[in-house]
């Protein structure tokens, strides 16, 4: 199938739509003194939407991306768009990124530069994101992506090749190396969820306490839940109002990452916008939270990943793995803990993601 040239031009009609939008939010009541605790703040997001109209430049933001070799092709009956940069070592080993909810391709901006000295890069958005989106049919589960990884590397003359993915991106890479073992040499994920099977007496302390988060994040777990069961319901309150959904996308900015009072003391204010922008120019609000409704009929217990499997471990993520449940169904060589990040460490702490993926296949 051709592999089509890619360049963002968002036609000004749709960026002064947004912007009459925004100026109109008509914003709800709220209980005083609750802070974070029941959602976004209205104080904090009246002044994010006050920025986004007056100070964030997204022509600006779109040449950052467009100075990035995109791409298109058709795979499965989704249109894929990809970022490919080839480094400069023609001996450099292919990796594929791939980011989650509610993130896209904008996530790796600050990666490509240091990953690409050693690496062949390639970026996708998962079909029904982004400028991916939105997916015509049903049935984009976890590993129907992966086999279309699969193909889109096959495409691109990769016949061998590593995965790294935080999020959805964890269970894609994942299932990717399951599908693939004979051409994915390893799969390093910055994200995975260690489910309590099996025999957990010789668990540590340290162990158990990590399992006690599980519990924990249930209390945060709604946004999951809508998505999961009434995806299309969401989307017609997220596709009309851009405050509801930078509100939406937000809030898992300040609960995910390793911030005390707002996001941007963990990711860059324009950076998190442009996050946004994405979502809302490509329409893809609900076509991106029909991932969790596909996931939540697929679902089966983990099966064992058996090619070499790197971990990095950030402080702030939502509930970190457990090394001895995380080894029953992966064949980890590899695992790293930091002392800053969360959830979003592509952009959190770019620095120390990069290290951590070069220190892993340097070693494999």
């Amino acid at each position: 199938m051709e592999i089509r040239e890619f360049r963002i031009d968002v036609p000004q009609a749709d960026l002064d739509d947004l912007r009459d939008r925004l100026s109109r939010t008509r914003w709800p009541s709220e209980i005083p003194g609750q802070g974070w605790s029941r959602g976004v703040p209205t104080g904090y997001l009246r002044e994010l939407v006050t920025y986004w109209l007056e100070r964030y430049d997204w022509r600006a933001q779109e040449a950052r991306l467009n100075s990035l070799p995109q791409f298109t092709t058709e795979i499965d009956g989704a249109n894929v768009h990809f970022v490919h940069v080839r480094s400069a070592r023609e001996d450099a080993t292919p990796l594929i990124l791939t980011h989650g909810w509610p993130g896209s391709f904008v996530e790796f901006v600050d990666l490509v530069e240091p990953l690409s000295r050693d690496f062949h890069l390639v970026i996708p958005s998962i079909p029904g994101y982004g400028f991916s989106g939105p997916t015509a049919e049903a049935g984009w589960d976890l590993a129907r992506v992966a086999r279309a990884w699969a193909q889109l590397m096959s495409r691109l003359g990769y016949e061998r090749y590593g995965a790294q993915g935080g999020d959805w991106g964890s269970g894609i890479s994942r299932e990717l190396g399951i599908a693939e073992p004979e051409r994915v040499i390893g799969v390093h994920l910055n994200f995975l969820l260690t489910f309590p099977f099996g025999d957990l007496s010789e668990l540590s302390e340290d162990d158990r306490r990590r399992l006690a988060d599980y519990d924990a994040f249930e209390d945060r777990t709604g946004y999951l839940k809508i998505q999961a069961t009434r995806p299309q319901t969401l989307a017609y309150g997220l596709h009309d109002s851009p405050a509801g959904q930078l509100a939406w996308i937000v809030e898992k900015f300040k609960e995910w990452t390793d911030s005390k009072d707002v996001p941007e003391e963990a990711v860059d204010r324009d950076l998190m916008l442009t996050n946004v922008m994405i979502y809302w120019l490509t329409g893809t609000a609900g076509s991106s939270a029909q991932l969790y409704y596909e996931f939540a009929r697929s679902w089966s217990r983990p099966r064992r990943l058996e090619v070499p499997t790197g971990i990095a471990v950030f402080p702030a993520e939502n509930a970190k793995p457990v090394r001895a449940l995380a080894e029953a169904t992966n064949a980890i060589v590899h695992w790293s803990e930091f002392d800053r990040g969360g959830h979003f460490a592509a952009m959190e702490e770019p620095d120390l993601l990069a290290a951590d993926i070069r220190a892993f296949f340097s070693r494999i």
